[in-house]
């Protein structure tokens, strides 16, 4: 009987995962558009004013996307960071390296959106809330990310002190997630958990809409910055050269 297994551990090598990203960074780029082209109009459009808010509550659709995202793509990072760290996987270094840049936009979305709600709602721009000041420290370390790793000219080095960097600030996430819990802030607490939604539907449906969309533009970003930084590093490649004979 033939084997149809699929050898998933042959992608984590740079020569067969290069080829791989460039095939599928368009469908998650398109799905990135008409996601977001239908959470736009669904949020701006169809769902309802909010009985308290008023008009002024869809920025939600732009600020629980990008704050999902800012923390989650940091576990993702913070993953492949350690994965690399303990196998000495090559691809695990370039995937967080791409990785970060994404997760800085996020957050500096979070923060922004996040500001611009809370002047008409607090009547201040900003202060220091448990969840905003955790917030801040995350784009701290996702911009530290970036910074460490263009201040260091080894890749390994790079790959290593970013790593232990991304591992340890790990634990800010679960402090941004539950500050609302364990203090007592300003920031509302979650509308959304996995028994019930304090919303109206079309509500939901806009901001899980956008939520998707945040995803795909992030997978397709973070393939094609991967296959950047995989021509980058392995410039002197046998497999890059013959690559770059067949297709021209």
């Amino acid at each position: 009987m033939k084997n149809t297994r699929i050898h998933w551990f042959k992608f984590a090598s740079p020569a067969t995962f290069y080829p791989l990203a460039g095939r599928l960074v368009p469908w998650f780029a398109w799905a990135a558009v008409l996601l977001c082209a239908a959470g736009l109009w669904v949020g701006f459009f169809v769902a309802p004013p909010d009985a308290t808010q008023g008009e002024g509550y869809r920025i939600i659709f732009l600020h629980v996307p990008a704050s999902w995202m800012s923390m989650f793509i940091y576990l993702v990072m913070a993953f492949w960071a350690g994965l690399g760290l303990a196998f000495n996987t090559r691809l695990s270094g370039m995937m967080a390296s791409a990785l970060a840049p994404s997760g800085a936009l996020f957050t500096a979305l979070a923060l922004i959106t996040g500001s611009l709600w809370g002047k008409p709602m607090w009547g201040t721009w900003w202060v220091w809330d448990a969840r905003l000041t955790s917030e801040l420290i995350l784009l701290f370390l996702y911009l530290g990310q970036i910074a460490l790793r263009a201040a260091i000219d080894d890749v390994q080095r790079a790959d290593r002190a970013c790593a232990v960097l991304a591992l340890v600030g790990v634990v800010n996430i679960p402090v941004i997630y539950f500050s609302v819990k364990w203090w007592n802030t300003l920031h509302q607490g979650a509308s959304i958990s996995f028994t019930h939604a304090a919303m109206a539907t079309t509500m939901l449906e806009g901001l899980l809409l956008m939520s998707l969309a945040a995803w795909m533009y992030t997978i397709a970003v973070a393939l094609a910055r991967v296959r950047v930084i995989i021509l980058e590093r392995e410039s002197g490649a046998e497999w890059l050269a013959q690559m770059t004979e067949v297709t021209p």
